[in-house]
């Protein structure tokens, strides 16, 4: 748990080095990535982990992902099959999260897995965060900075909003691109399971790894983001609504009046990387005009449109 305000750092490297200094003093650093932003701490060290946990107020039984530098970084914690290896080779660095067999040895606080035998590791892509991951020199275990259960965040002000005076600072890289979080697989020599819909659309990853088998709430939590209640604001979710409801603020989804938009043009790429920016003003517009609910118009349940729908319907579910 941070003292007092926590400190926002500029994308310098002043500010890298910064970061990097507080994540080898075991303190929590908000990083960005082109997905969300994520809550950082040190991988291998059991108190960060245990104050990821802490300043989230997150299940203990939720596991985190490992963020890694490069693909000899995850050799020497994880094993990965033929399959993972030509993923890692397409879809990295990027918004894939990939479930691994851990290797002995690991080094990893048993927090991170959660007491699995498996380990959820990504090598991410914006540039802000490979660089604290480089000044680090370690595993950077780093769930979405939100409030467990609420909306991701995909600027520093989210961040903070949720989290200040929790955690010691949050690097400001500016609006992620992709706004959603990484898709995450479970490759095996049985088939590809996809545990979670996100920023990597199935249709990319299928021709590389055949049908995928679609396990994204399974009766045991076995990656990030599997609750079946997340993402959720603090007003009640309505999806696929005719927005015809006076006393809820509407979002739509191509043209159209609401108070609120995910894509004008219908644009799902558009519409993801709005998607929680768009919840968060959402919620606060119901708040400051005390209305009953947020109404969503219908998103279609293609492409990266899965992946919303996912969101929403955690976002919507009863809590």
């Amino acid at each position: 748990m941070s003292n007092g305000k926590t400190e926002l750092l500029s994308p310098t490297p002043a500010g890298i080095a910064c970061a990097a200094g507080l994540l080898s003093d075991g303190q929590l650093v908000g990083l960005p990535t082109e997905t969300v932003y994520g809550l950082a701490g040190d991988a291998t060290s059991d108190m960060a982990c245990a104050r990821i946990f802490e300043a989230k107020g997150r299940p203990r039984f939720n596991p985190l992902i490992v963020h890694l530098p490069s693909l000899d970084a995850v050799e020497r914690i994880a094993i990965l099959n033929d399959t993972a290896r030509a993923l890692a080779a397409t879809f990295w660095p990027g918004p894939l999260t990939m479930v691994l067999p851990l290797r002995d040895g690991h080094g990893l606080s048993p927090l991170v897995t959660a007491g699995l035998e498996t380990v959820a590791i990504r090598l991410p892509a914006h540039p802000l965060m490979r660089a604290v991951l480089d000044a680090f020199g370690g595993p950077i275990a780093a769930p979405s900075a939100n409030p467990s259960g609420r909306i991701s965040p995909t600027t520093a002000a989210h961040v903070l909003a949720g989290l200040d005076g929790r955690i010691a600072a949050v690097l400001d890289g500016g609006p992620c691109g992709v706004g959603l979080e990484s898709t995450i697989l479970a490759p095996s020599g049985s088939g590809t399971r996809l545990l979670r819909e996100g920023g990597l659309p199935r249709e990319a990853i299928e021709p590389l790894t055949g049908a995928l088998i679609s396990d994204t709430t399974p009766g045991k939590v076995q990656a990030p983001g599997q609750l079946s209640s997340h993402y959720a604001p603090q007003t009640p979710v309505l999806l696929n609504s005719r927005l015809t409801d006076p006393n809820a603020i509407h979002v739509s989804f191509g043209p159209g009046d609401a108070d609120l938009s995910l894509s004008s043009s219908g644009d799902l790429i558009e519409a993801a990387a709005h998607l929680f920016s768009t919840l968060h003003a959402a919620d606060a517009l119901a708040r400051a005009r005390k209305a009953a609910a947020i109404h969503i118009a219908p998103i279609p349940d293609h492409g990266l449109g899965r992946a919303i729908n996912d969101r929403l319907a955690r976002a919507a579910a009863p809590r």
